[in-house]
C-alpha cells in the first residue's frame, strides 16, 4: 500500500470512527418562555440623538432611511412583518448566556443588524434576565450599555467625538459572555477580540487574537486597509467574516477563558484547518489574570452537515456544551424545491442539523480534536406534556432557527437554550413572521451525565 493510499485510508477510518462515536441523547421540554420579537427599549438619556433610533442604514443600497418603519425586514425574499428604522433600540438577538446561582441569567444582544456597515446606530448592551417559566415571560431586570470613555479601543469608534462614547455594532460584534466578579468578559467577531468590561459596562481591555504565534484576522479587523495601488496584493486575513468568537467559556476555577471560533482558520486560499477528516474550529486558551494567550488550543471538528457553532460553556474542568448548526431555517416540509430559486411561500433552505454537543477537552488532546461524547437534537425535543407555546407538533417541540446561540447548564439535569432572532431578518418559526426570542428549559439528565 502506497503512502498516499494509506493516508486516505487512515483519514476515512478516523472520520468513520468520529462519526460512529456520536451518540444521540433524549431531551424533554420542561418550560418555554418568549420575549416578543418587536421588543424595543429607549436609548440612555445621555446618548447622542443619533442613537435614539436604530436601523437607519439597513436598506440594500445602504442609503440613510430617516422615516421610521420605511424599510421592510426580509428573510431572503420573504417579508418578516417588521420594518426599520426602529424608534429606540431592539433587545433582540440574544447571543450567549450564563446561568447565575440565584436563578437569573446574563445575556447580551448581538451587534445589531448583521454587519459592520448597517449597525453603526445599534447600541451594544447586555441584559440581566429573569425568566418566568410558569408564565412564559422574559423580563430584563437591568440593561447595561457598553461604552469606551477611556479610549481603550485601538481604533476610532463610531461615537468617537461624543461625550459618553457609547459603543455600537459598527465597533464590535459581541457574541459571547462570561460574567465575573469585577465585570464581564465578552468574545467578539470583527477582530476577533476578547473584550473586558467593568460592572458598569466600561471597556477596560481589548485583546487581539494570536494562535501559534500569528495574528488571527477577519476581513472586518480595523487594522486592515486596502492597498492604494491595485497592482499590490490585498491585505491577508485568515478568518471569514462572522467567523470570530461565537463561543467564550470560563474554566470552573475562573483562571482560564476558552474562545471558540465560529468558522475554521484558513491555511491558504483553498483549504481550512481540519480534524478527524472534517473542517475544524479552534478553541484557544487565554490566561484571565495575565490577559494573555497561553499557546494551548484544541480543534472542534464539525459534524457532517454542520456549518457553525452558536454558544459554548464549560460543565467542569474537562467537559463543555457546544451548540452546532447548519445555515438552514424553517422546517423541511415547507422548504423550497430549488434553494437557488427561493420563493416567498417557502423556506429557502430548511433546517437539518441543530444540535447541542457535549465535548471533552483534556491535556492529552491539546492541539488535537476534542472528543464529542454525544448530542441532543434541537429539531426533535420530546414534549409529552405539551409545554410548548409555539412551534413543534404532536408530542414534540423544535427549534428550526438559523441561529441558536444560547446554552448553559441550569442544574444537574436541566439546561437552558435560546435563539438569536436577528431582528428583523430571521423567520424560521413561520414563513412570514419575524422570529421571537424563545428560551426553553430542557431536561437532559442522561446527556449531562454521559461519559
Amino acid at each position: 500500500m502506497t503512502k498516499s493510499i494509506l493516508a486516505v485510508a487512515l483519514t476515512l477510518l478516523s472520520t468513520t470512527t468520529a462519526l460512529a462515536d456520536e451518540k444521540a441523547f433524549p431531551a424533554t421540554l420542561k418550560a418555554h418562555a418568549i420575549l416578543p420579537a418587536n421588543t424595543i427599549i429607549a436609548a440612555p438619556a445621555d446618548a447622542a440623538d443619533y442613537l435614539k433610533t436604530s436601523g437607519k442604514f439597513s436598506a440594500a443600497d445602504r442609503k440613510r432611511a430617516m422615516d421610521l418603519g420605511s424599510v421592510p425586514g426580509k428573510d431572503g425574499v420573504r417579508p418578516t412583518g417588521l420594518s426599520l428604522p426602529f424608534n429606540g433600540q431592539p433587545m433582540q438577538g440574544f447571543s450567549g448566556i450564563k446561568a447565575m446561582p440565584d436563578g437569573t441569567f446574563w445575556s447580551l444582544s448581538d451587534n445589531g443588524f448583521g454587519n459592520k456597515l448597517n449597525s453603526t446606530d445599534a447600541m451594544l448592551m447586555l441584559h440581566h434576565l429573569k425568566i418566568d417559566w410558569d408564565g412564559g415571560k422574559v423580563e430584563a431586570l437591568e440593561t447595561i450599555f457598553f461604552s469606551d470613555p477611556d479610549s481603550k479601543a485601538p481604533f476610532p469608534i463610531v461615537m468617537e467625538g461624543s461625550t459618553t462614547r457609547y459603543l455600537t455594532g459598527g465597533d464590535f460584534d459581541i457574541e459571547s459572555i462570561q460574567p465575573v466578579a469585577d465585570g464581564f468578559w465578552v468574545g467578539e467577531e470583527f477582530g476577533p477580540y476578547v473584550l473586558k468590561f467593568d460592572t458598569n459596562g466600561k471597556l477596560t481591555n481589548v485583546i487581539p487574537t494570536m494562535m501559534d504565534g500569528k495574528p488571527v484576522l477577519s476581513p472586518d479587523n480595523p487594522t486592515l486597509a486596502l492597498q492604494a495601488d491595485p497592482s499590490k496584493k490585498t491585505p491577508a486575513f485568515n478568518l471569514k467574516r462572522s467567523g470570530g468568537y461565537e463561543g467564550l467559556a470560563l474554566s470552573k476555577d475562573g483562571t482560564k477563558l476558552y474562545g471558540l471560533l465560529e468558522g475554521p482558520l484558513w491555511i491558504d486560499n483553498e483549504s481550512v484547518e481540519q480534524a478527524d477528516g472534517r473542517p475544524a474550529l479552534r478553541i484557544v486558551e487565554l490566561d484571565a489574570a495575565r490577559k494573555s494567550w497561553t499557546g494551548r488550543s484544541w480543534l472542534y471538528p464539525l459534524a457532517e452537515g454542520g456549518e457553525a457553532i452558536g454558544d459554548f460553556n464549560m460543565l467542569d474542568e474537562k467537559t463543555a456544551l457546544v451548540i452546532e448548526r447548519d445555515n438552514g431555517a424553517g422546517t423541511l416540509d415547507k422548504a423550497c424545491a430549488d434553494p437557488k430559486d427561493p420563493k416567498p411561500d417557502c423556506f429557502a433552505v430548511g433546517s437539518k442539523l441543530k444540535r447541542i454537543y457535549k465535548i471533552e477537552m483534556t491535556e492529552e488532546n491539546i492541539g488535537k480534536a476534542v472528543r464529542k461524547i454525544g448530542y441532543i437534537d434541537l429539531l426533535k425535543i420530546a414534549d409529552p406534556d405539551n409545554r410548548k407555546r409555539q412551534g413543534g407538533g404532536d408530542g414534540y417541540y423544535d427549534m428550526p432557527f438559523v441561529t441558536i446561540e444560547n446554552v448553559d447548564r441550569v442544574d444537574d439535569t436541566h439546561i437552558i437554550v435560546g435563539n438569536d432572532n436577528n431582528l428583523p431578518f430571521s423567520a424560521g418559526r413561520a414563513l412570514d413572521k419575524a422570529d421571537d426570542n424563545e428560551f426553553v428549559l430542557l431536561e437532559v439528565g442522561e446527556f449531562l451525565k454521559a461519559e
